[in-house]
C-alpha cells in the first residue's frame, strides 16, 4: 500500500471543502483560499502556515497542535511543522478550522468574498 504524501493528504482534504481553491504561493508550495481569503499555505511536504485570530492562535500553540509562525512569530499566523503522521492530522483541522472562521466571518458580513490575509 503507498501512503500519500503530506501535501497531498492535505491537498485532497481541502478539495472536498466547498469553495476552497488551491493554487501556487508566492514562497513556493500551494496556497488555500476561500474567496480572496487565505486560509493557509503547505510548503511541500515538511511545513503548513495557517492564520488563525489572535485568541485561538494562543490557544493552538498552548495545546501543542502548532507553533508560532516560523518567519513571522508575533503575527496570529501559526506553523505547523509535518514532522511525524499525526502532524498531518492536525495541520489538516488547522486549515479546516480557518475555512470554518472564514464562513462564519463571510456570513457575518452577508458576503461572498471576505478580505485578504496573507504571510509568507
Amino acid at each position: 500500500m503507498v501512503t500519500a504524501s503530506p501535501s497531498a493528504r492535505i491537498r485532497e482534504a481541502m478539495e472536498r471543502l466547498d469553495g476552497v481553491t488551491g493554487s501556487p504561493h508566492r514562497f513556493g508550495g500551494t496556497e488555500y483560499r476561500l474567496g480572496r481569503r487565505e486560509l493557509g499555505h503547505v510548503h511541500g511536504d515538511d511545513l503548513v502556515d495557517v492564520p488563525l485570530p489572535r485568541r485561538i492562535r494562543d490557544e493552538v500553540i498552548a495545546q501543542g497542535l502548532a507553533e508560532p509562525h516560523h518567519l513571522l512569530p508575533e503575527t496570529g499566523w501559526v506553523s505547523c511543522f509535518l514532522r511525524r503522521p499525526e502532524d498531518v492530522e492536525h495541520a489538516i483541522a488547522l486549515l479546516q478550522r480557518s475555512y470554518a472562521l472564514a464562513l462564519d466571518q463571510r456570513a457575518r458580513r452577508g458576503s461572498s468574498d471576505s478580505g485578504e490575509t496573507s504571510a509568507g
